[in-house]
């Protein structure tokens, strides 16, 4: 098994931005704000790109629209940022051609998603990885949110599909940290767990935990980038000083679905514009103050 030190094995460490996709108010894409947030992330001490996943508008955007999106993103922060493109889906064939684009454009990695919709099995998860991987020579990094897929990948598939070559690590956004605890325990040397949950990152950094693919990353960079330097060198005040300043954000950033109030925040700190597509709505007026004051008192505002 390879250790996280072979050079042929990408190694992602600290605050990687689950970043959004910015949109006009027509819905088209801005990709002039798009790189004017990667300059402003790359300034902030961003330790990396996550793009066009769950927070960039993956299910909306079109194939032609995913590949520019990835093509800019490796392009304008090259030097500067690492790059892990979404090329997750329920259709394994189309992950595969989302792999194969995103390999051709030069990202550094895939974060690829349990399939949604369509329930497989837990060996229908390892099948599905592992033909990507075995397809596309692209580092892929696993994603498992079963608040939005339904389908939940067990620390034994996990650990099954560590031993894959090419599969170099997992996203988790279930917040669940003894379970987190048990896989941290048992990976190979080498594979990386991430935080996929602003809340718990912390915590499962402390824990040995790589870094955390950060929503609340989209508004606080700079603060995000310390908590997980602190928990990961295992500065605990610090990270106990750092994670109570971000608490209340990590919270109300999701009162609504993601990415609806991170974008709204992101336009509130004057960053972008504000556009989304359906099925996705602007922000409820009544959460407006909530978000603002969440940002005041994080002191981005």
């Amino acid at each position: 098994m390879a250790t996280s030190t072979d050079p042929a094995i990408p190694t992602f460490r600290g605050s990687l931005v689950a970043l959004i996709t910015p949109m006009l108010p027509d819905g088209s894409l801005d990709f002039d704000a798009y790189r004017k947030l990667i300059d402003w992330h790359a300034e902030q001490g961003t330790d990396g790109l996550v793009v066009v996943g769950t927070s960039g508008e993956s299910p909306t955007v079109s194939v032609e629209e995913h590949v520019e999106l990835i093509k800019v993103a490796v392009e304008h922060a090259a030097g500067r940022l690492p790059v892990i493109a979404g090329i997750g889906g329920n259709s394994t064939s189309e992950a595969i051609e989302l792999s194969q684009h995103a390999k051709a454009v030069g990202a550094q990695a895939g974060l690829s998603v349990v399939p949604y919709y369509n329930k497989p099995t837990q060996e229908g998860l390892y099948q599905h990885f592992k033909a990507i991987s075995e397809a596309v020579d692209l580092p892929a990094v696993l994603y498992n949110v079963p608040g939005r897929t339904v389908a939940d990948m067990s620390n034994d598939t996990i650990l099954r599909l560590a031993q894959v070559p090419g599969i170099i690590g997992v996203k988790d956004a279930t917040g669940d940290i003894a379970r987190l605890g048990l896989l941290l325990r048992d990976v190979p040397s080498g594979f990386q767990v991430f935080s996929g949950d602003d809340p718990t990152a912390a915590a499962l950094m402390l824990l040995g935990g790589h870094g955390n693919i950060s929503v609340t990353a989209n508004v606080a960079p700079k603060l995000m980038h310390e908590l997980c330097m602190a928990a990961i060198e295992g500065n605990v005040a610090l990270t106990r000083q750092l994670n109570a300043r971000l608490a209340t954000l990590n919270k109300v950033l999701f009162v609504e679905a993601n990415p609806i109030p991170v974008k709204w925040a992101v336009a509130e700190m004057g960053l972008t514009k504000l556009g989304y597509r359906l099925p996705l709505t602007a922000l409820h007026e009544q959460y407006h103050n909530l978000v603002r004051s969440s940002l005041k008192e994080a002191g981005l505002l």
